[in-house]
Parts: structure tokens; C-alpha cells; sequence
């Protein structure tokens, strides 16, 4: 079969790899989209949209908890969770059929077949052979997975999100985004959940906020265990127990969960043919214009070694496209200063640096100011959740370089200062601004002397 000649490849549907395909179809070129599976990668189909839509459950679960305390007299109930995972997937159906659309839209032909190279412009996709002078691997990740004794019973994130129905207790292994996110929503659900930390809470994050989270998770009533480390797993009469590094067998539980990072996947792409290597983690170093070591192929996304989130890959990715075919030779992703939220319960907030980098960057010009108060929807349900701000500031101008928030509604607060910090806002600029009464929000334009130390 003859090759099939393209401007561009891009193996992965996921979502740095809609992203460049589409954006370079906008500008002209004639493009080859690569992916076995279902469009969308991780983010859609076993990450951010089916663990937002199983926050947004949890988080009205809670709520019905606190219109009890306001004095609604209907009792809460329980999730009709095979319900619940029938609206959820026939949402993701929806973007499925949106993404294939726009694919049609704008004639990029879809390839239904796992991608290998070849030489560094010539790709074996099944049956198919294609041909382009740019290559971008935009394959993601998947979940990694501990060689123990029996952890054959455990599952992975993928694994929650196929449960059709809530455990009675649950053990998960980690400390980071997926295991607080996981943790939060089963046992806002109504799961005992016991987390086990090798070292502490969310390890990337400012090491105050992560503390305080630890703090606000046991009060919602999770466990967290800092010194047991497990080593083995036994299931027996349905049920599992485990052993722990300390001599104790932690258990019974339903569910095991591992939450203890993520791989590049790699390893089916033939890289050695190409002589492009990766690191511990599978994955592929790239510069700040995505390039890899080998002229004409790129990577974005999750298979990278950059941050690993969906608007880094879908914005890095967009901005490969228009660096290629939308004739502006310096467009590249600013990796400064980009927000992440953790959706844990609840939730935490990061923009810029935390206190420890800033310190590192910055020594002794560095500044804090703080603020810690009861939001006002929850101070009327008599429930002690606090709200806790945190500016990171340097200089006499007190230049914000990081901005740090814990508690309700700080997912949808962020975004909005976020821009602010990224156009170099001061402590004085928030000063300036006039708070709107009665909101959390305000709390940040409302701050007062800088803290001590």
C-alpha cells in the first residue's frame, strides 16, 4: 500500500492531541489523527470529567446535610449511583460526537489504529502507512501500578470510575491529586475511607496548605495514615485485608485503590526506531516550543515530562499548531504562573509559586499575608470549615509571585486572580479593589498587615 503524504500526524485523541490537530486545520494544513480508542484521552474518558461529574455528586450529597442544619425537614439520601453513571456517561457520549464533528468539520482524516514510527516522518498506523514533515506524540498516560503481593485485587483510578455502586470502606495508597480527589468524594458518598501517605499530602503544593487540607479531610472523617506503608494485600471471603510495614493487617475493605502516579505510554510508539529516548517516568523530554530531540517530532501533554494538566496540554498544543502553520515562529505555551485546583474536599487552589519555592527564589524578600475565616453559608449550618487564603509577596512592592487557597467555592475564585498575577498584580492592586459583600471572595481584597517571620 502506498504511504498517505500529510502536513501533519498527531497520535493521540486525547486532549493536547484535538487541540493541535484542530487549530492546524484551521490554518490549512491537511491532518492525520491517530487514536485506537474512544476521543477525548484521559481528561474524558478516566480523569477530569467523569471525577468532576463524581464531585459534583458528592458535593450535593453534603448539601443536603447542610439544608438539614438550616432546618429543611427531608432526610438526605443516598446516590442512585447506577443512575448517576448513566447521566455521567451519556455526557461523555455528547463530547465524543462533538469531537468527532469538529473533526469532520475540518476534514482531518481519523485513524482508528494504534500509531508506531518507522523513521521520524513516516508512521505505521494498522495496516496504514503515513508520511508528514511534523509529527506530534500526544499519547498521555496511564496509571501506574505496585508489583505487591496480591494487589491483583486493587484497581487503579480507571477502576473507580467502572464501580457501579459505592464500597462500604475503602484503603487508597497516595497522597497526591487522584488519591485526596477519590478520597473526598467516597466519603462524601457515604464510603469509610482510609488514606495511606508515605510522606505528606499533595508533596508539589505549599507544604501550609497541604497540612491544612490533611486537616480539613480527617474532620470530613477520612483517615490518614502517615506511618503505615503496605506491603501486601489478601482477599478472603470477599473482603480485604492488608499487611503494613509495621507488623499491623489493616482491614477489612471493599475496595483498594492505588493512586501512586502516572506513566507516560510510550512504550508502543517504536521510539527507539527513531532514537528518542524518555525517562524514569516513559516520558519524553521536550523544550518550551515542545520539541523533542529528533527534528519534526513533537510532544505535548501528558506523555511529557511538563505539568499534567488538561488546559497546559490543550493550550501548549494550539500553540505548536500556529508555531507550524499559522506563520507566528514564536508562539509557544508561558508555563509561569499557570492555576491548578485540586478538587478535594475541600477543595485546594494554587497560582504561581508556593512559600518554599518563593523562598528558595527569592530568600529573605519574601512576605506573606493571611486570612482564615468560617464562609458564611457554612457558619449558618453551625459547620466549622474553614476558608484559608494566602498571598506569597516579594519586594517593596509586595509583588504577588503566589497565590494559595483551601476551602468551598475556591475552585471558581481562582480563575479571576489568577489573571491578575499573571499581569504582575501587587498587594496595593488588590488593596485597591472594592470587595463584593457578602462573598469569600472578598477576603482576598480585604487582607490586612502582612504576617510575621
Amino acid at each position: 500500500m502506498a504511504d498517505e503524504a500529510f502536513d501533519l500526524i498527531v497520535i493521540g485523541g486525547g486532549s493536547g492531541g484535538l487541540a493541535s490537530a484542530i487549530r492546524a486545520a484551521k490554518h490549512g494544513a491537511k491532518v492525520a489523527l491517530v487514536e485506537p480508542k474512544e476521543l477525548g484521552g484521559t481528561c474524558v474518558n478516566v480523569g477530569c470529567v467523569p471525577k468532576k461529574a463524581m464531585w459534583y455528586a458528592a458535593q450535593m450529597a453534603e448539601a443536603q446535610y447542610i439544608a438539614s442544619d438550616y432546618g429543611f425537614t427531608d432526610k438526605p439520601g443516598k446516590l442512585d449511583w447506577p443512575g448517576f453513571i448513566d447521566r455521567r456517561n451519556a455526557y461523555i457520549d455528547r463530547i465524543h460526537g462533538s469531537y468527532q464533528q469538529q473533526l469532520d468539520k475540518w476534514k482531518i482524516t481519523r485513524v482508528k489504529a494504534m500509531a508506531r514510527f518507522i523513521e521520524p516522518r513516516r508512521i505505521a498506523a494498522g495496516e496504514r502507512v503515513l508520511v508528514a514533515p511534523h509529527v506530534i506524540i500526544a499519547t498521555g498516560s496511564s496509571a501506574n501500578r505496585l508489583d505487591k503481593p496480591g494487589f491483583e485485587h486493587s484497581v487503579t483510578s480507571d477502576g473507580f470510575f467502572a464501580l457501579r455502586a459505592c464500597p462500604k470502606r475503602t484503603a487508597i495508597i497516595g497522597g497526591g491529586y487522584i488519591a485526596v480527589e477519590l478520597a473526598g468524594v467516597l466519603r462524601a458518598l457515604g464510603s469509610e475511607v482510609d488514606l495511606y501517605v508515605r510522606d505528606r499530602l499533595m508533596g508539589s503544593f505549599d507544604e501550609e496548605m497541604a497540612y491544612q487540607l490533611g486537616e480539613e479531610m480527617t474532620k470530613h472523617g477520612i483517615t490518614i495514615n502517615y506511618t503505615c506503608q503496605i506491603e501486601a494485600a489478601h482477599e478472603t471471603h470477599g473482603v480485604l485485608l492488608l499487611d503494613c510495614d509495621k507488623g499491623t493487617k489493616p482491614g477489612p475493605y471493599d475496595l483498594l485503590i492505588q493512586a501512586v502516579g502516572r506513566h507516560g505510554n510510550t512504550a508502543s510508539l517504536g521510539l527507539d526506531a527513531i532514537g528518542l529516548g524518555v525517562n524514569a517516568e516513559k516520558q519524553i523530554d521536550v523544550d518550551d516550543y515542545q520539541e523533542t530531540g529528533v527534528p519534526g517530532v513533537y510532544a505535548v501533554g501528558d506523555v511529557t515530562q511538563r505539568l499534567a494538566l488538561t488546559p497546559v496540554a490543550v493550550n501548549a498544543g494550539r500553540k505548536l499548531a500556529d508555531r507550524l502553520f499559522g506563520n507566528l515562529p514564536n508562539a509557544k505555551l508561558d508555563y509561569q504562573n499557570i492555576p491548578s485546583v485540586v478538587f478535594s474536599h475541600p477543595p485546594l487552589g494554587t497560582v504561581g509559586l508556593n512559600e518554599q519555592e518563593a523562598r528558595a527564589v527569592y530568600g529573605a524578600e519574601v512576605h506573606l499575608y493571611k486570612q482564615t475565616f468560617v464562609p458564611m453559608q457554612l457558619a449558618l449550618a453551625h459547620r466549622p470549615m474553614y476558608v484559608r487564603f494566602k498571598l506569597i509577596c516579594v519586594g517593596e512592592d509586595s509583588r504577588i509571585v503566589g497565590m494559595q487557597m483551601l476551602g468551598p467555592g475556591v475552585d471558581e475564585i481562582l480563575q479571576g486572580f489568577a489573571v491578575a498575577i499573571k499581569m504582575g498584580a501587587t498587594k496595593a492592586d488588590l488593596d485597591a479593589t472594592l470587595a463584593i459583600h457578602p462573598t469569600s471572595a472578598e477576603e482576598m481584597v480585604t487582607m490586612g498587615d502582612r504576617v510575621p517571620g
